[in-house]
């Protein structure tokens, strides 16, 4: 059995044994209140309860792992920081919307039972700019960390407040668009931006069937929210500029120049 190397902190470098996983290691770094080890083949959370890994093939199709992904495959395709010049996608390349349901619902609760909205916390957004309130789930602190983005964002050039202000939403009890499979918003940890400014996939489809990649969102907006763990839609080949979610682990990963050459 092989269990994690637990890391204290996430900006902390790996200090893993050779038979460690540094993904894995991630995970349980950016979840150290849900998550306690995993072993070759399985993920254990505090509570005991043990969740499968899956294989992890390489050769799986994109389709096969949006649609089925397992705890691995959420790995799949490497996250690139704000520091990566903007820029098209690969085809298929979408770091971070290839998510395994079962985590997600066990992580933060299923909306469709009740279990998200009392966790749900209000935080002031851009105060300094009469941005409002908005609700993000408490669950691995996400409120707290979107609280600290809110008070970055703060600080910007006037110029750039209009992408931000009105958002479009945090907590969303609703399916990504065209699927079945429940948004990172039914649980209260992504939020969108000022739609007015934000350009979607399914909006810019060239008549050919292909997808012209879109963006208005300032690198300087998208570099503070990685800064707390959240990734940019606007990364994915499957484009959504708008959106952002906590996922710790990925922008831990990038940081880190994961996977190494």
């Amino acid at each position: 059995m092989r269990f994690a190397c637990l890391l204290a902190a996430l900006p902390a470098a790996f200090s893993c044994t050779a038979s460690a996983d540094p993904q894995l290691d991630a995970l349980l770094a950016a979840y150290p209140d849900k998550l306690a080890s995993y072993t070759d083949s399985e993920l254990v959370w505090k509570d005991g309860s043990r969740m499968p890994l899956g294989s992890g093939r390489t050769d799986k199709p994109f389709a096969e792992m949006l649609e089925h992904a397992d705890i691995r495959d959420q790995f799949a395709i490497p996250y690139p920081l704000a520091t990566v010049p903007f820029g098209t996608p690969a085809t298929d390349e979408d770091p971070g919307r290839i998510r395994n349901d079962a985590f997600f619902l066990k992580m933060y609760g299923d909306c469709r039972k009740g279990e998200v909205i009392p966790k749900l916390k209000s935080i002031p957004w851009l105060p300094g700019h009469g941005g409002g309130t908005v609700r993000a789930t408490t669950v691995n602190g996400v409120a707290d960390q979107l609280e600290k983005v809110s008070r970055d964002l703060d600080t910007l050039p006037a110029s750039m407040i209009k992408f931000l202000i009105p958002t479009s939403g945090i907590y969303n009890c609703r399916p990504i668009a065209e699927t079945n499979r429940l948004s990172v918003h039914a649980f209260g940890a992504a939020i969108d931006i000022n739609a007015r400014f934000g350009d979607y996939w399914l909006w810019s489809k060239h008549p050919d069937g292909g997808i012209i990649w879109r963006n208005r969102i300032p690198q300087e907006i998208v570099e503070i929210f990685e800064r707390h763990g959240f990734i940019w839609g606007g990364r994915w080949y499957h484009f959504d500029s708008l959106h952002f979610e906590y996922r710790p682990e990925l922008v831990a990963l990038a940081k880190r120049g994961w996977p190494r050459e």
